[in-house]
């Protein structure tokens, strides 16, 4: 029988080891980090929000997945945002999987699914274990549902100091040599989401080659000035295939893809027929003055700050306010281009709308598509992603590549 001294010692260590894990536990919980710009309450109902009303990042989503996955998020933690995503796209492939030889189209619809939930899943870069799992299995679902298409997705390895550049390739049908749209995806759009865009091209008797931007996905250089020599080695290839007029390309970047395809014309102004620049960055974008005051924008629906971190391969925000301004368009601005067609929002809070008037005041003639209430990308209530895409940027890349 214990008597009631050993009792009270015992109590007495319970009560101390409590108190030390209590003490260890609040040692290492992480504390809120200063680029947050929702809480976890917050981000959940805008997350919903966005779902429900088929806005960026979250279009394609259904709204009941959405909702769904959320309930079973509790925090920030980017590991339960994946896994969570992760969960819904495994139940779609699992259904294609299940129809792939009785109901192809059924099954290319769920592997669609499938990989907008994993794309969600590792949005917007995979800079955790569960991001990372996600991220590949969205590239597994992608790739399936492109076989599955008809016209098919055709996947491209070009050999490139020593890597690999990977690109999607779709061709109308009926069309022996089609111009080509160089799709450059941008810091969470990677190059199966432009893909998927393109692929509305192939009704206009053009092909679509969607690739990423360096610093993202199977990109082969990181974020770098001079990484644009991807895209003219790209642009080499196109030329050497006898399916495709490598002699008419259009290269289109969306956010900071635009950033590259800028630097692609300054870089290749003889060897494109035009070049869309949508809401990219040019020179104000970089200064301290303005990541200050972009780092709390609330446009981009959660983690801008680890995104950039991300591209950029910079450790801290202070290392990246120090890098960035090596990286302005300034010392390129009055070069020649082909021409271009500079799409944006009065409105942006993620690149300062000066950068737009900046790159239409300087170099060649430009055309330009500017949303007076438009935010990022020139978005707004009347003009969605999808229309500014089909009303704005394809109609221009269509006449540019049928004018000859």
């Amino acid at each position: 029988m214990l008597t009631r001294c050993r009792i009270g010692m015992m109590r007495l260590a319970i009560a101390v080891l409590t108190g030390v894990a209590v003490a260890n536990a609040r040692a290492q919980a992480p504390t809120p980090e200063p680029w947050q710009t929702r809480t976890w309450p917050e981000l959940k109902a805008e997350t919903q929000a966005r779902a429900d009303r088929n806005a960026y990042p979250a279009t394609g989503l259904k709204s009941e997945d959405v909702r769904e996955a959320l309930s079973h998020i509790d925090s920030l933690d980017r590991d339960q945002w994946a896994t969570a995503f992760m969960a819904i796209g495994d139940r779609y492939r699992a259904q294609a999987e299940a129809e792939l030889v009785r109901h192809p189209a059924a099954a290319r619809a769920d592997f669609y699914q499938a990989w907008l939930n994993y794309a969600f899943g590792r949005w917007p870069s995979p800079n955790s274990p569960g991001k990372q799992a996600s991220a590949a299995k969205s590239v597994e679902a992608f790739l399936a549902y492109g076989r599955l298409l008809a016209p098919s997705m055709e996947v491209l390895r070009i050999p490139f100091e020593g890597k690999t550049i990977v690109a999607y390739l779709q061709k109308p049908a009926g069309v022996a040599k089609p111009p080509v749209v160089l799709d450059v995806g941008g810091v969470d759009e990677w190059k199966d989401a432009v893909a998927a865009d393109g692929r509305s091209f192939l009704k206009d008797g053009i092909a679509d080659v969607a690739v990423d931007m360096p610093g993202t996905g199977d990109a082969p250089l990181p974020g770098r000035p001079g990484a644009e020599r991807i895209y003219s080695a790209l642009i080499d290839y196109l030329l050497t295939r006898k399916d495709l007029d490598g002699g008419r390309i259009v290269v289109r970047g969306v956010s900071w893809g635009s950033y590259w395809s800028a630097r692609v014309a300054y870089a290749e102004p003889s060897r494109l027929k035009g070049v869309v620049f949508q809401s990219g960055p040019v020179d104000a974008y970089f200064s301290r003055t303005w990541q200050e005051q972009a780092l709390h924008t609330q446009e981009y629906l959660l983690d801008f700050v680890p995104s950039r971190l991300y591209i950029l391969g910079q450790p801290s925000v202070e290392a990246m306010l120090d890098f960035m301004p090596s990286m302005s368009l300034k010392d390129m601005l009055n070069k020649p281009t082909p021409p271009m067609l500079v799409i944006g929002g009065q409105h942006d809070t993620q690149n300062p709308f000066s950068d737009i008037l900046l790159l239409l005041q300087s170099g060649s003639p430009k055309y330009a598509w500017v949303n007076p209430e438009g935010g990022h990308m020139g978005r707004s209530k009347a003009w969605s992603d999808a229309r500014i895409f089909n009303d704005v940027a394809r109609p221009w890349i269509a006449a540019r590549l049928n004018a000859d």
